[in-house]
């Protein structure tokens, strides 16, 4: 049965992409794995296509939440019959993404729209979690869902759940979006604990820009759907000047 693409947005993960890439094509029911090389300048889309993956360019980076959508277009025009379910998974989950299977069925049984993997064991980050914070109280404030962990971007969806977020929060605040955009227009959305997890992250300059971008993307994906949050910010911008 191939009912189910996996979607791999990647940049700079070539030490990991051809891991990640071979553990999602075993998968039960995954017959197409696309990955979308946001403007990498390693050779992570080479090392995916040797792997068995479908790979599309984006020339220069363009963010994960376009890379999201980029890979969804990429599966539509391979669609035969019935649309696919969609599976995104992280290029650096390795080996771990052989335990996505759990984020598939409730999808596939039909009593979920959109499942949100929760990892088990958990990698301990760099940061202070102010990000996650931010997410979660967001996500709360908007719709009631308390997540345990809302940044996670081990999602499955069904093509129509996908097409009803469109278009996709900017950047690193595509998954808050997704969760109060999918709640709000009566989408099931479900929690699903697996057995996988990511390459740990340090507290270096990089990392700390890193959490800085995510802060800012997530802030004005809630920003678009709360409109207090939206004055704050707008009165923050305006005291800078």
């Amino acid at each position: 049965m191939d009912d189910t693409a996996v979607i791999i947005p990647a940049k700079n993960e070539a030490a990991r992409i051809g891991a990640t890439v071979t553990a999602a094509r075993a998968l039960p029911g995954v017959g197409l794995v696309v990955v979308v090389d946001d403007g990498s300048t390693d050779q992570t889309g080479r090392i995916a296509k040797a792997a068995g993956a479908r790979v599309v360019r984006h020339s220069r980076n363009r963010g994960k939440a376009a890379a999201m959508e980029s890979g969804a277009e990429a599966v539509a025009l391979l669609d035969e019959g019935e649309p696919r379910h969609l599976l995104f998974l992280d290029a650096d989950l390795g080996e771990t993404a052989a335990e996505a299977a759990p984020l598939i069925e409730p999808v596939r049984a039909g009593t979920a729209d959109m499942t949100i993997a929760v990892f088990r064991n958990r990698v301990r980050r760099g940061g202070h979690g102010f990000v996650v914070k931010l997410a979660y109280e967001g996500i709360k404030r908007a719709v009631g869902f308390e997540a345990t962990q809302p940044l996670n971007g081990q999602r499955c969806l069904t093509r129509a759940a996908f097409e009803a977020a469109r278009p996709l929060a900017h950047g690193f605040g595509v998954e808050t979006g997704l969760t109060i955009d999918l709640i709000r227009r009566g989408y099931r959305v479900v929690e699903v604990e697996v057995d996988m997890a990511h390459r740990a992250t340090g507290n270096d300059w990089r990392s700390q820009l890193h959490r800085a971008r995510q802060f800012r993307d997530v802030a004005l994906a809630l920003a678009a759907r709360e409109p207090v949050i939206a004055a704050q910010l707008a009165k923050l911008r305006g005291g800078r000047r």
